[in-house]
């Protein structure tokens, strides 16, 4: 892989981007270990700034699973037996190559996603330091010493699951299936790796050819890009015992469902309409500037956006003045071309999504417009609890916001959701805050800050219709997600039994 930044052209070439997946024409089933089966159908890859296809990538249908659940099941347990340090230098390499090419992979994350420069540079970054942290993983402690009634060692050992699907979405596509497969592959385990088909190259093939060419050896990385048919069949495979997903909550709702059935563990982390809460003493400029980076980033692409602004009602009209102003100066357009503060949403279906939450009921102080796939940054005020796009996750640039009068009223205003991922809190009083959030259910909370923010080594996860809780982040996560626990026990010879 080349080090210096590149074009599409370049990465889609044999030598740099994995053949199962790019143009089934150039595939060698050799390079995969026999593990793959294209069966010619191909999907565009739309850069959706300009709708030009960039690429084309195959794509994998529910009867591939099959072919790749017995392939790394059958490649699993040679990994589990190598040496935790042979499996840390594999992750280091990977978290290396993602340092040296990333400017590679920025451009596809740019190009493919609609990501800008900043956007992109977080991907990359923390896909790195994933990979160190699940460097990091391989050598934890595996087990614990236990009492036993009898005259035995008795131990409990955490032993690799086995095979783990990872069903990742378009919006963070490199982070959000990393964050999963590295440690997951550390921990001894092999994975099928399912990205959003709108995202095939920087949520998947990316991976792919970092640890192809990071060492990892043949037969433990799968890569199905598919829709929800390809989805299901991971679930359903019996070789897939644990499920990683991310994706919105009617999507996960039924993932859990279908693995429950099927007694599967399964780690989801889901949608989110997290509050932003400025008290009365906030500085209004402060608040709002952090305000405009928690909704806007990303196009409000992310789980953790700030999806409703509660602000104390003695600021709220100077708040709405600033926060709108601020987004009137934004810039939207190609983030690849462009210096640009925000790029397209992802596709026509999630643009017309968003124009329908922000004409279902609120006022526009700003923004409500769109030219193409790019999304002016609105703000929205007189909402009432059952606004639509103060109920529902927009996901979208979309900040809506709304007065409070007492902390009571902000926390009860705040805790009425169905959703629970994270809060931010922007006040002088830290411990005004602090006590505050303990009355709002969220697995993460930011005092003086907005509510977006990810790194590898910390606890991620939700409550309530956001997920699962802490599936990611941090060494107790993952090996909690990510391993079984076996019991065993020694003696020097059996003991006396009545019969």
């Amino acid at each position: 892989m080349s080090t210096e930044p590149s074009s599409p052209a370049s990465l889609t070439a044999p030598a740099l981007i994995a053949p199962a997946l790019l143009d089934p024409a150039i595939w060698d089933s050799a390079r995969f270990d026999g593990a793959w089966h294209p069966t010619g159908t191909v999907r565009a890859v739309v850069e959706p700034a300009t709708g030009a296809t960039l690429a084309h990538a195959a794509v994998a249908t529910p009867a591939e699973i099959a072919a790749a659940g017995c392939a790394a099941a059958a490649a699993q347990p040679a990994w589990a037996a190598t040496p935790f340090h042979a499996r840390a230098a594999v992750l280091r390499r990977a978290g290396a190559l993602f340092e040296a090419h990333a400017a590679e992979i920025h451009e596809w994350l740019m190009r493919e996603s609609g990501a800008v420069p900043m956007k992109a540079g977080f991907e990359t970054h923390v896909a790195a330091a994933e990979c160190h942290e699940a460097a990091a993983l391989a050598s934890a402690p595996i087990g614990e010493l236990l009492p036993s009634e009898s005259p035995r060692l008795s131990v409990a050992r955490r032993v690799p699951a086995g095979v783990v699907g990872v069903i990742a979405p378009f919006n963070a596509p490199l982070i959000l299936g990393i964050r999963s497969v590295a440690a997951a592959l550390a921990l001894g385990n092999a994975v099928v790796l399912k990205p959003d088909p709108r995202t095939a190259v920087s949520g998947g093939v990316v991976m792919a050819r970092v640890f192809e060419e990071a060492g990892l050896p043949p037969g433990l990385l799968h890569l199905v890009p598919g829709g929800p048919d390809v989805g299901a069949a991971i679930v359903a495979d019996p070789n897939i015992r644990v499920i990683s997903f991310t994706g919105s909550t009617k999507a996960g709702r039924a993932v859990g469902e279908a693995g429950g059935r099927l007694l599967k563990r399964v780690h989801l982390e889901l949608g989110g309409n997290s509050a932003l809460l400025v008290l009365d003493d906030a500085d209004v400029d402060q608040a709002a500037s952090a305000a405009a980076f928690g909704s806007f980033f990303h196009q409000g692409q992310i789980c953790m956006t700030s999806g409703r602004h509660l602000v104390h009602e003695s600021i709220h009209t100077a708040f709405l003045e600033a926060l709108t102003a601020k987004a009137e100066a934004m810039t939207v357009g190609d983030p690849f071309t462009d210096k640009v503060d925000l790029g397209p949403v992802i596709d026509e279906p999630q643009r017309e999504k968003i124009h329908a939450l922000v004409n279902a009921g609120g006022t526009v102080t700003t923004g409500g417009r769109y030219e193409d796939l790019f999304y002016r940054p609105t703000v929205l005020t007189g909402l009432a609890d059952s606004t639509p796009a103060w109920r529902e996750e927009v996901f979208g640039p979309v900040a809506p916001v709304r007065p409070f009068k007492t902390l009571d009223e902000a926390a009860a205003i705040a805790a009425d959701s169905e959703y629970g991922l994270s809060l931010g809190i922007i006040t002088r009083d830290v411990m005004r805050a602090w006590d505050l959030a303990e009355r709002i259910p969220t697995g993460i909370v930011h005092i003086n800050d907005q509510t977006v923010s990810d790194e590898a080594h910390a606890p991620f996860g939700g409550v309530r219709a956001s997920g699962t809780g802490t599936r990611f982040g941090g060494r107790p996560a993952n090996i909690e997600a990510f391993t079984e626990t076996r019991w065993i026990t020694m003696q020097s010879r059996p003991g006396p039994y009545p019969w």
